[in-house]
């Protein structure tokens, strides 16, 4: 086989990986990232709301008696379709990014891992932008939900082409700071922690390292995810009032104080610990799969 098309193929593989991994993480993981961007959306003003959550566990019963169990998955058709092509995305583009960063080490470091993580994270974040917008929307509308195609056309409607990039700014820090603790922790870890012979402790292995990464890389991003959320969601009715993503998180601090900064962390790290897992050994097994299955 030719280098450009071995080159292809391999290519092709991290992307139909990736897309996978995307698929069953978001399927999994949805309803616990909708309770993280319901309680984000929520300030001081809203307490008096019958819909007020007070936690997780009480936003999902609140949720189930006013809206019915297939709310949980409310905004799920946006990830869906952008989960798939982001998820390949961000492994694909990974895999090139670490090919860069080696600065003449014969071998990967934790350095760049770290940026390649950081790197796969903003273009992630440039293609996914229009579908968070879309999906914070159907998110925070806690009566009967309208299709995602009336959504995006109310937005069309609201704030023409240029409301897809709402928020932008805050999706490429959230997404590259995430990326860059998830990808930089977990690969250099795994260098460090032994390789078990035993399959099924190898799986654990993995699955602790996968679980851990999420877990910090959920920490160290929330405040740009409570920023996002802000900024992608309703604004208040005198006019815009979340805008650029340091002016927001000044906003949060002063009216509510710093600990607003980590508003549904619980939910967040409950989707991203073990989907961080999820997503790491769907992708690992489904690449090793297709290089079994069509080598170069």
């Amino acid at each position: 086989m030719s280098e450009p098309r071995k080159v292809a193929q391999q290519a092709a593989m991290q992307i139909a990986a990736g897309g996978s991994a995307g698929f069953v993480e978001v399927c999994l993981m949805h309803p616990l990232d909708l309770v993280k961007t319901r309680l984000q959306l929520q300030t001081r003003g809203t307490s008096l709301d019958p819909q007020f959550y007070n936690g997780v566990v009480d936003c999902l019963k609140k949720m189930y008696r006013h809206e019915s169990f297939l709310s949980y998955w409310k905004g799920v058709v946006p990830p869906i379709l952008a989960e798939t092509p982001k998820r390949a995305v961000k492994f694909f583009t990974f895999e090139q990014y670490k090919k860069v960063f080696l600065f003449g080490s014969p071998t990967p470091t934790p350095v760049t891992f770290s940026l390649a993580g950081l790197s796969a994270g903003i273009t992630e974040a440039i293609l996914v932008n229009p579908f968070e917008v879309v999906k914070v929307s159907l998110q925070a509308n806690k009566g009967k939900a309208p299709s995602t195609w009336s959504m995006t056309r109310q937005i069309v409607r609201d704030n023409g082409l240029w409301g897809f990039n709402k928020g932008m700014t805050a999706t490429i820090a959230r997404n590259g700071a995430f990326n860059m603790v998830y990808f930089g922790f977990y690969h250099s870890a795994k260098n460090y922690l032994p390789e078990s012979q035993d399959p099924a402790l190898e799986f654990f292995r993995k699955l602790l390292l996968g679980f851990v990464s999420g877990t910090m890389a959920s920490c160290f991003n929330i405040p740009f995810d409570v920023a996002k959320s802000r900024i992608q969601g309703p604004q208040p009715a005198s006019g815009v009032k979340y805008r650029s993503t340091v002016a927001t998180m000044r906003i949060v601090v002063a009216e509510e104080g710093w600990r607003a900064l980590y508003k549904g962390l619980v939910p967040k790290v409950m989707r991203l610990g073990p989907g961080g897992a999820v997503m790491l050994l769907v992708y690992e097994h489904a690449y090793a799969y297709l290089q079994e299955r069509f080598p170069l």
